[in-house]
């Protein structure tokens, strides 16, 4: 089906379901309203925000973060081990999925509202342009963590023009078929929505409830990221330093966690990564708890030490811990961008920044006598230890490892051994047969 503008909008605010009939992207619209004020589009935007999906924090159980065992209920290991062991060629059927229309169908909502930009009523023109600046961040976002769940690493490629990755969906119209793109094609479009977005957006921060909604801050936030992806270091480091000069506070540990939806470091409070479910399907990996020295003050914040083989997550598992961008992420990519580009000076000011709010005085003096002496090699290794410590089971580890080393990675389970091989293909996952089925274009 086709829905298209006129003077007056008629779209679903709060009921846009998304359907697989003979279109992959077919939008049936239920409830439906006239929509005309800015009022309408702001409640439309709200939904948009309210149904991102939760994947990064699925994408953890592809990764090193997770443990399962016989402990775990059988209703949780039917939803997530086989994610777990990267099975998917024959998952259960009770397998939880990734979401693959649901993130079209943000972008849907997004497109209409640019495509509605000179029809919105009774609304200031500022009011008008931070709609407008949103829309294209949600797209710039949606289309972001689409192509790094179903596209091959950026850089892992040698020509990112030559390598398919996933559909662009640009405007409302419901093509039959809509080809995928090739890598670049999607990051260069990215690329151009946040610079879109950044010429509309005018609210810096928003107050403690309606901070899920980006902001002009999250704009760096998200090329920070973006080029971190790409391993274009001197654009990564100019974002984030931008990023810094407005919002560099790190949080005090003593009072609170760095993604805890109030905290000092929150940029932008979207997604939560941990849910509830995620939350108590898996047990942390022992390895990951062991890099924590005693004197990391993370230790006893982010986890909780049962026993000597079960230690439990506590940075997650409510919409308290609902964080997409903080400042100590932003501080990790600059210390890593920098490291690429002005060298080990800069990147030891930024890492050890980070450090020196983590560790008791004491051990933080004997870190940082150890960091003024690394090599560039040694302090890459270090940047990268520091990260996965300070930003686990936050829905980057997975595309840490996809971006940067795509190690062999092992996991046991009832004696049985599953190996995710160095460079496995299945470091970038399968586009859905739902979606294949009603787009063949898809699996070329």
């Amino acid at each position: 089906m086709r829905l298209s503008l006129n003077k007056i909008f008629i779209i679903p605010l709060m009921a846009l379901m998304l359907t697989s009939c003979d279109d992959y992207l077919d939008i049936t619209p239920t409830g439906s309203v006239i929509i005309t004020t800015a009022e309408q589009y702001r409640k439309m935007l709200t939904h948009a925000y309210s149904v991102i999906p939760e994947d990064r924090g699925l994408a953890t159980f592809r990764s090193d973060e997770f443990l399962m065992d016989a402990t775990i209920s059988k209703e949780d290991i039917n939803s997530y081990k086989d994610i777990w062991i990267w099975n998917d060629i024959s998952p259960d059927e009770s397998t939880s999925t990734f979401n693959w229309r649901r993130y079209y169908q943000v972008i849907y909502e997004a497109n209409y509202t640019l495509e509605s930009r000179n029809n919105i009523t009774e609304g200031s023109a500022k009011e008008v342009d931070q709609l407008i600046g949103e829309s294209y961040m949600l797209r710039a976002y949606m289309h972001f963590l689409l192509v790094n769940l179903f596209g091959e690493p950026y850089t892992a490629v040698a020509d990112p023009y030559s390598v398919k990755a996933i559909p662009l969906k640009l405007n409302t119209e419901s093509e039959d078929v809509l080809p995928r793109n090739t890598l670049g094609e999607v990051f260069d479009q990215i690329i151009s929505d946040l610079d879109n977005a950044e010429r509309y957006m005018n609210i810096e921060q928003w107050q403690t409830g309606l901070h899920y909604r980006f902001n002009t801050v999250s704009v760096d936030a998200l090329r920070s990221r973006v080029y971190l992806y790409m391993g274009k270091w001197e654009e990564s480091l100019v974002a984030s330093r931008r990023v810094l000069e407005k919002r560099n506070e790190l949080s005090d540990l003593s009072s609170e966690l760095p993604n805890d939806f109030n905290s000092a470091e929150i940029i932008v409070a979207l997604e939560q990564t941990m849910t509830a479910a995620y939350f108590r399907a898996g047990k942390v990996n022992t390895e990951l708890w062991r890099s924590y020295n005693s004197a990391d003050q993370r230790r006893s914040k982010y986890y909780r030490q049962v026993t000597a083989s079960n230690i439990q997550l506590q940075k997650g598992g409510s919409n308290q811990y609902a964080c997409s961008f903080r400042t100590g992420e932003i501080y990790m990519n600059a210390a890593e961008a920098a490291l690429e580009t002005e060298g080990e000076e800069t990147a030891r000011e930024y890492l050890l920044k980070v450090m020196q709010s983590r560790y008791t005085a004491a051990y933080y003096t004997q870190r940082e006598a150890a960091v003024m002496e690394m090599n560039k090699e040694e302090l890459l290794t270090e940047i990268l230890a520091e990260r996965r410590r300070e930003l686990a089971f936050e829905g980057h580890r997975w595309f840490d490892l996809r971006r940067r080393e795509r190690k062999e990675i092992t996991k046991t389970y009832l004696g049985e051994t599953f190996t995710l091989n160095e460079n496995d293909s299945r470091y970038t996952i399968r586009i859905p047969s739902d979606a294949i089925a009603a787009n063949p274009g898809l699996a070329n």
